[in-house]
């Protein structure tokens, strides 16, 4: 008896009907956090059976760790792009401006898609979906350690433990969000753009900040300030913490138009007289 073969064709199409249910349970994730996601919410968004999402996941865990390892693949290679050496960066500063470069990347995205952020972040989960969050927990704590590292190498950090140095840093960010993320918080440092959101611009042509804009550059410059020094960057004193209540620009109301000169005014009108 000849073993069945999958073709080539049928592989293609069941990947992507796995790729659909995971994109489906990602944007359920990123608008309702985990508890917007389930078996029934995942197939009907897909546009399949409820019984069919098993064919590709065992259970639910296994799909909600697919949905998180999605989201949270992108935040991740966000923060390590910019942990980078960036060529303008100036000598005896470059580590902490990388720093504070993934300290902006990290926050502001967190605050521009508060859900999925605090889906990523805080919201209590399946122990699969903790054991894939402490995963990603250490690899963003080795994207930190290498800036660390680097940094101490090049005499601009103090001599520190660089992997306990970057681990503390992890968690005084994640830390630091969690009431800009809490509900309490939305409507100070949350626009709703979404983490690939520009996140600026007030209201018409966007020249003057919300209290949005302001609160979200605020919480950035503070934790930035925070880790710089934790490290032992000579520049966290350097770390401008906007103002809360800036002063607004006045315009005034325009002045009342006088009205032109007639030469030739018309005479009064008479007052009328009551009707009895």
């Amino acid at each position: 008896m000849v073993p069945y073969r999958q073709t080539t064709a049928r592989l293609a199409a069941q990947e992507a009907k796995r790729t659909a249910l995971v994109d489906a349970a990602h944007t359920l994730l990123a608008r309702g956090g985990f508890g917007a996601v389930s078996i029934q919410s995942v197939a009907a968004r897909a546009g399949v059976s409820t019984g069919s999402v098993y064919s590709y996941f065992p259970d639910k865990a296994a799909l909600l760790v697919a949905a998180f390892r999605l989201a949270a693949d992108v935040e991740l290679h966000a923060v390590q792009a910019a942990c980078r050496p960036a060529p303008g960066d100036p000598p005896g500063e470059r580590s902490a401006r990388r720093l504070g470069r993934a300290v902006d990347t990290f926050a502001r995205r967190a605050m521009r898609g508060r859900t999925l952020a605090a889906a990523l972040l805080l919201d209590p989960v399946d122990p699969a979906v903790d054991a894939a969050r402490l995963e990603y927990r250490r690899a963003y704590a080795e994207a930190f350690g290498s800036v660390v590292r680097d940094g101490i190498a090049s005499g601009e950090l103090p001599e520190q433990d660089a992997a306990l140095a970057a681990a503390a840093l992890v968690g005084v960010i994640g830390e630091s969000l969690t009431g800009p993320l809490s509900p309490l918080g939305a409507g100070r440092a949350d626009d709703g753009a979404g983490p690939d959101g520009d996140g600026r611009g007030g209201p018409g042509d966007g020249s003057w900040p919300t209290d949005a804009d302001v609160e979200r550059d605020r919480v950035v410059a503070s934790i930035l300030r925070f880790c710089l020094g934790a490290v032992g960057s000579p520049l966290a004193s350097a770390a401008h913490v906007p103002d809360p209540h800036p002063a607004r620009p006045v315009v005034s109301a325009p002045a009342p138009e006088t009205p032109a000169h007639d030469p030739n005014p018309s005479p009064p009108v008479p007052a009328s007289k009551e009707i009895p």
